[in-house]
C-alpha cells in the first residue's frame, strides 16, 4: 500500500524522520512548514492522507484542520494529527476538528505506520491492498488481476482503478467530478465524459460473466456499483 502523504510539520528533525520512514515504505511525501505553505500545496495536489502537527508557525494545527474539513474539495482527506499535547481534552478538541486519529510525539514510526495504514483501510480503502469481492466480482490489488464468477476478467488499468474505487464504495452516487478527483486525480485535466468512455469500457469488460449490471447509472447524479 502506498499513498501521497501531506505532512504539515516545521520541525525539520520530525519532517526528516518522516520523510525517510514514509520513504522507505514507498509512500510518496509532500512537505509544508506551515499551515500556508499546506494550504498552497492542497490548491494544486490531493494527498491520500495529511499528517498535521498541531503547534505550527501562524495558522495552528486544528485551525487547518477546520478548513479542510470545511472545503468541499478536501474534506475527505484523512488527517491523523501530531502532538505533545497528551491530555484528553486536547485529543477530544483534535477528533472535533475532525482528525481521525491523533498520536503524541514523541511516538515511534513503527506506530504511526500502523496508524496510517488503519486510517487508510477505514477512510480511504481503494488505497489499502486487500482483495474484494461483491457478488461474486473478486479484484485483489496486488496481483492486479479480476476475477468474476472465477473466470479471469481482462482490465485497462483505468478500469481497473475505477472498478477497485466502486468496489471499496459499494452503494454510493458519485458524480462525474467526484470520480475524476479520486480515480484519475484532481490535478489531471481531463473532460468529465471522459469518465463516461470508460464505464462503457468497465461494463464491456465486466459483460462475460454478467457483472456489468453492476454499474448502475443514476440519472442527472452519476454512478454508482450495486448489487441490489
Amino acid at each position: 500500500m502506498s499513498a501521497t502523504i501531506l505532512v504539515v510539520e516545521d520541525e525539520p528533525g520530525i519532517q526528516e524522520l518522516l520523510k525517510i520512514n514514509l520513504g522507505q515504505q514507498g509512500h510518496t511525501i509532500l512537505m509544508a512548514g506551515d499551515a500556508e505553505a499546506a494550504l498552497h500545496t492542497l490548491r494544486g495536489a490531493m494527498p491520500d492522507l495529511i499528517l498535521l502537527d498541531w503547534m505550527l508557525p501562524g495558522m495552528a494545527g486544528v485551525d487547518l484542520a477546520r478548513r479542510i474539513r470545511g472545503d468541499g474539495r478536501l474534506k475527505d482527506i484523512p488527517i491523523i494529527m501530531l502532538t505533545a499535547r497528551a491530555e484528553e481534552r486536547d485529543k477530544v478538541l483534535g477528533l472535533e476538528t475532525g482528525a481521525d486519529d491523533y498520536i503524541t510525539k514523541p511516538f515511534s514510526p513503527k506506530e504511526l505506520l500502523a496508524r496510517i495504514k488503519a486510517v487508510l483501510r477505514r477512510r480511504a480503502p481503494q488505497m489499502t491492498e486487500d482483495a474484494v469481492e461483491v457478488a461474486g466480482l473478486k479484484l485483489d490489488p496486488v496481483s492486479h488481476r479480476v476475477f468474476g464468477k472465477d473466470q479471469p476478467l481482462t482490465l485497462g488499468p483505468t478500469e481497473f482503478r475505477l472498478l477497485h474505487f466502486f468496489m471499496t464504495h459499494p452503494e454510493r452516487v458519485y458524480s462525474r467530478s467526484q470520480l475524476l478527483d479520486q480515480v484519475w486525480g484532481d490535478h489531471v485535466f481531463v473532460e468529465e465524459r471522459t469518465v463516461d468512455v470508460h464505464i462503457r469500457r468497465l461494463r464491456s469488460a465486466l459483460e462475460p460473466t454478467g457483472h456489468d449490471d453492476l454499474i448502475q447509472t443514476v440519472r442527472g447524479a452519476g454512478y454508482r456499483l450495486s448489487a441490489n
